[in-house]
């Protein structure tokens, strides 16, 4: 069998994961990068996006992210959200409404613009990740 770390995810809310896995994708803010077991310590800055979660049943978990930090020592990966979802969760409609608000703020001449691209970029997002797990399924 692969070498598991543990993994948790945190949100304001409360714990989203907490488990054994074999690998998470990330998205840093240099870049999405992929923390496997034995990793070298790190610790980075999260952007909106999504995270992939490789278990040891070899499926694959994806969550909707909106920034936060991940550290990684010792095969302990702690991940601290501003807001994360998982996929299944994901109110699609929700998601979809909050995306042609967010462009019509941005079509506004009063509009913060730059609230307005993160909201979109957040909207996009999560039924990006939406859409992910229903090609994987």
């Amino acid at each position: 069998m692969a070498d598991t770390f543990h993994a948790q995810i945190l949100t304001p809310e409360g714990k989203l994961f907490d488990g054994e896995v074999l690998g998470v994708q990330v998205p840093g803010s240099s870049g999405s990068f992929e923390i496997l077991a034995n990793h070298a310590p790190i610790i980075s800055t999260l952007e909106i996006g999504v995270i992939r979660i490789h278990t040891p049943d070899r499926s694959t978990l994806y969550l909707a992210v909106s920034g936060g930090f991940v550290e990684m020592n010792k095969n302990r990966m702690t991940l601290l959200a501003e807001a994360a979802e998982k996929a299944e969760e994901i109110d699609v409609d929700r998601a979809k409404l909050a995306k042609e608000r967010a462009l019509e703020l941005l079509s506004s001449k009063d509009a913060d613009r730059i609230e307005a691209e993160v909201a979109l970029k957040r909207a996009v997002n999560r039924l990006a990740v939406v859409e992910k797990l229903s090609k994987a399924s």
